[in-house]
């Protein structure tokens, strides 16, 4: 009797799941669907901006035609030559620019040190005080805008840049920001600042030199809140100023009409168009701190 030796068979391959399911084809559909549903769901978004960009090119004449034109033929650039010819934008825009500068760069040092005291600092009253700050958030600026407005005028500020600097750093403004910088600091490990007290560290170099640095995200989005914000003013320049020189651009941009008080919209979109570019410049620059401000503190959604 002989044995008989057979060489291994080799193990069956498994069907795919395409061959399993008969009908079912691959997956691959799924990232053009998607793409195809993002580029519907932009279209609010990104008309409204295409259309003032456009219209800003048009005569006076074809800016509220119907069907609206998106595409003109001969684009009139002259009517940025007349936004800053015509009226004083340029000054206004430089008040604009100025005011949102310093009221981001005050808001965030003075944010940054309030939040650190709240979250780092153990004081009497600590628990207290915090939740009676936070009560700015649900006040309206209309409620506040006439005693402030008599406060102002009693110290002779009315028509200067600095009831529009001093009130939103240390008024109900700043109260945000300074939310975010304590919501930052809470999450700073403890470790950290005994390690810089064991190198010889005093508090405000516990503050300067450990949590600030660590503190870049949160502070990204503290400027880019706050310069938003400011950049947007219009009740409180409409009330403060009355020298058209000093108005911000909100303000200025509402003084675009012609002789009989008709509004000129193609000029007007013009100027508003140039409105946009350092919001943008900001926002590209701090947006991926933004980001990471927003899921480090509490605010995603």
């Amino acid at each position: 009797m002989s044995l008989e030796t057979s060489a291994p068979r080799p193990p069956l391959a498994r069907p795919t799941t395409a061959a399993r399911t008969p009908g079912l084809r691959p997956r691959s559909w799924r990232k053009p669907l998607l793409y195809l549903t993002m580029a519907v769901l932009a279209i609010p978004f990104v008309f409204p901006t295409w259309w003032m960009i456009t219209s800003s090119l048009l005569p006076e004449n074809e800016v509220l035609s119907y069907p609206p034109k998106l595409l003109p033929l001969h684009p009139q650039w002259s009517n940025y030559k007349a936004a800053f010819t015509n009226y004083p934008l340029a000054h206004q825009y430089l008040n604009s620019l100025y005011i949102a500068l310093l009221v981001t760069v005050g808001t965030m040092v003075f944010s940054s040190l309030a939040g650190y005291a709240f979250a780092r600092i153990p004081f009497p009253g600590n628990k207290f005080l915090f939740p009676l700050i936070l009560t700015g958030l649900l006040i309206p600026t209309e409620v506040t805008i006439i005693p402030l407005f008599k406060m102002v005028d009693s110290l002779g500020l009315t028509n200067t840049p600095w009831p529009l600097i001093v009130i939103p750093i240390f008024g109900a403004p700043s109260v945000l920001a300074t939310f975010i910088m304590r919501q930052f600091f809470l999450s700073v490990p403890d470790d950290l600042e005994d390690a810089g007290r064991i190198d010889g560290l005093r508090r405000f170099g516990l503050f300067y030199k450990v949590a600030l640095p660590l503190a870049r995200p949160a502070l990204a989005s503290v400027a880019i809140f706050t310069f938003l914000n400011t950049w947007n003013m219009y009740l409180e320049p409409l009330v403060y100023e009355t020298d058209k020189r000093n108005y911000t651009l909100p303000v200025a941009l509402t003084q675009y009409t012609d002789a009989y008080g008709s509004h000129l919209w193609n000029i007007q979109l013009a100027a508003s168009v140039t409105t946009v570019i350092p919001v943008l410049i900001v926002f590209i620059a701090a947006q991926r701190h933004f980001v990471e401000g927003l899921a480090q503190t509490g605010l995603k959604g």
